[in-house]
């Protein structure tokens, strides 16, 4: 016995009998019938169904459906799954044809860590998905077992930036009409303070090391660059009469010399404590040179570095640092030393100001008694300078 279809009033609207009804044999229903509701997309020559348990919810999705195919917005499901469409944007990525929103190519290491989230965390349990069909629900789902397996919560979110890319390409190429990465309760990311040291700390640091290793962590100290442009440095980024070194590259572990961002091309400073001329002159580097490479045309290993470093650090009695530590304690000697926050944004390379706020902000002079001790004193200059326009 099939099951039967048969229209409703209001049209586009079908009831769905289940097998074995009575209704097959034109006899009154016995059983809890569907609603299908239909909607015809012209711009895919599909007709688009779906069913609801009630009729009132198949009007109300048929209504809907039909005023995003009025607006253009409205497409049929697409039978591309969510592995073909992350295998289509990682080759995009790594050509060059698709790009991050400031229009830029991602960089190696984010393209990096993009494949492997999607290889290792996403696409074995979505990948044979239809992407139209992947629901919010899903990805809720998918965070919540990640959560459940003791990731990190920094870690279930990178893990889902590859799948808020995609999918934003595929909204934008209308191959999707939802994009189901939007609103997903996740969990909070704990900021942490990052450590430094104290200016006199930094300078035992550096005295305990081997002659021919104090260059690398004085520039680290002292201008503050990142750990791949640090790699990157050639001699010639050197201007030894202005006091500055010019970050002009990165270094990527898998790639080698990469192209610097255009807004993270700057001059930052590089004061006499770095000590470049000894370095120079002792190192012999040349122009095209590796300023603080192993060899001139091979950068040092940052681990083998910092185990080096450790040791001497360990001997002499020292706590150490990373080349991470070592770049914020340069952020808070500019601070200490008066340098304004627009210029260590500036040097820091951030991507804007409100970030140096955030990240440095505690360090910044200007607690509670100095703040009511310079709004005390500019309420007394203004009102001596009231009392003194009365006089006139």
């Amino acid at each position: 016995m099939a099951a039967r279809m048969e229209k409703t009033r209001h049209p586009g609207i079908y009831v769905k009998h289940r097998y074995g009804c009575a209704s097959a044999d034109d006899a009154r229903c016995n059983c809890k019938p569907a609603y299908q509701a239909a909607v015809w997309i012209a711009r895919d020559r599909k007709r688009v169904r779906k069913e609801f348990p009630r009729e009132s919810e198949a009007l109300a999705w048929r209504e809907d459906t039909r005023g995003k195919v009025r607006r253009g917005s409205a497409r049929a499901p697409s039978k591309l799954t969510l592995r073909a469409a992350a295998e289509a944007w990682l080759e995009g990525v790594k050509d060059g044809t698709i790009r991050d929103r400031s229009g830029r190519r991602f960089k190696p290491s984010t393209l990096r860590s993009y494949e492997g989230a999607l290889r290792q965390r996403v696409l074995p349990d979505l990948g044979a998905a239809r992407l139209s069909e992947i629901s919010r629900n899903d990805l809720q789902d998918l965070a919540d077992r990640l959560l459940a397996d003791d990731l990190s919560p920094s870690t279930v979110r990178n893990v889902l930036m590859p799948l808020r890319a995609i999918y934003r390409r595929a909204v934008g190429r209308s191959e999707v009409t939802v994009n189901p990465t939007s609103d997903l309760d996740l969990p909070a990311v704990e900021g942490k303070r990052d450590r430094i040291v104290p200016p006199e700390h930094a300078a035992r640091l550096i005295a305990a090391l081997p002659a021919d290793e104090r260059a690398l962590w004085a520039v680290a100290f002292y201008a503050g660059p990142r750990l791949g442009e640090l790699r990157a440095l050639r001699a010639s980024d050197v201007d030894l009469a202005a006091g500055v070194l010019r970050i002009e590259r990165g270094w990527d572990r898998v790639e080698g010399e990469i192209e610097t961002k255009s807004r993270n091309r700057r001059t930052i400073p590089s004061p006499p404590r770095c000590a470049l001329d000894e370095h120079l002159l002792a190192s012999g580097r040349r122009s095209n040179d590796l300023l603080l490479g192993r060899t001139p045309a091979q950068p040092f290993e940052p681990t083998t570095a910092r185990d080096r470093a450790c040791k001497a650090w360990r001997a002499a009695g020292l706590e150490g640092v990373g080349f991470h530590e070592a770049r914020h304690t340069f952020a808070s000697l500019m601070i200490a030393a008066g340098v304004n926050a627009k210029a260590i944004s500036t040097y820091m390379a951030h991507s804007s100001i409100t970030i140096t706020y955030d990240r440095y902000g505690h360090l910044m002079p200007g607690n509670e008694a100095e703040a009511a001790g310079m709004m005390d004193a500019y309420l007394e200059r203004a009102n001596t300078a009231a009392r003194l326009a009365a006089l006139d």
